[in-house]
C-alpha cells in the first residue's frame, strides 16, 4: 500500500501542477497522448518521462489541442504533420514505413533460405576406393590386435 501510494505521489510530482489542464478528464486523455509521443531530444523516451525543454513544449501543445476540443487522433495527426511519424513512439503501419515493419521477417526468411541452400549443396562423402577400404581394414585389424 505504501509503495503504491509512494508511486502515485512521484507521477503526480512529475509534472508542473501549473501546467495542468483544469479538467481531469482532459488532463488524463493528454498524459496518454504524453506516453505515445517520442521526445524529439531523447529518441527512446517519451514525452511523458523526459525532462527535456522539447518534450516540456510538446507536452504544452498538446495541452492546448486537448483544451481546444481536439480528438486524440487529431492531436496526432498535428503532431506527425508538424514533426513527421518519427514523433510517435509506434508509428502505424503505412506504405512509408513498409520496411520498418517487414524488413525484419524478410531478413530472417532469407537467411533461413540461404542456410537451407547451403546445407543442401554440401557435397556427400565420397566412398572409399577398394585400396582405402583394404587399407583402413588393416589398420582396424592391427589396433584389435
Amino acid at each position: 500500500m505504501v509503495i503504491a501510494l509512494f508511486a502515485v505521489l512521484c507521477i503526480a510530482a512529475a509534472s508542473d501542477p501549473a501546467e495542468r489542464l483544469p479538467d481531469p478528464s482532459q488532463e488524463a486523455r493528454a498524459r496518454t497522448i504524453f506516453r505515445e509521443v517520442r521526445c524529439l531530444v531523447c529518441q527512446n523516451e517519451s514525452i511523458d518521462d523526459s525532462e527535456a525543454q522539447l518534450a516540456g513544449d510538446l507536452r504544452k501543445i498538446i495541452r492546448q489541442q486537448v483544451a481546444a476540443g481536439r480528438s486524440d487522433a487529431q492531436v496526432r495527426q498535428f503532431l506527425v504533420a508538424r514533426y513527421g511519424e518519427f514523433v510517435l513512439l509506434k508509428p502505424p503501419f503505412s506504405a512509408g514505413n513498409l520496411a520498418l515493419w517487414v524488413g525484419p521477417f524478410v531478413v530472417v526468411i532469407v537467411g533461413g533460405l540461404l542456410l537451407l541452400v547451403l546445407l543442401r549443396r554440401r557435397a556427400a562423402p565420397e566412398a572409399l576406393s577398394d585400396d582405402e577400404e583394404a587399407k583402413l581394414s588393416a589398420l582396424l585389424h592391427n589396433r584389435d590386435d
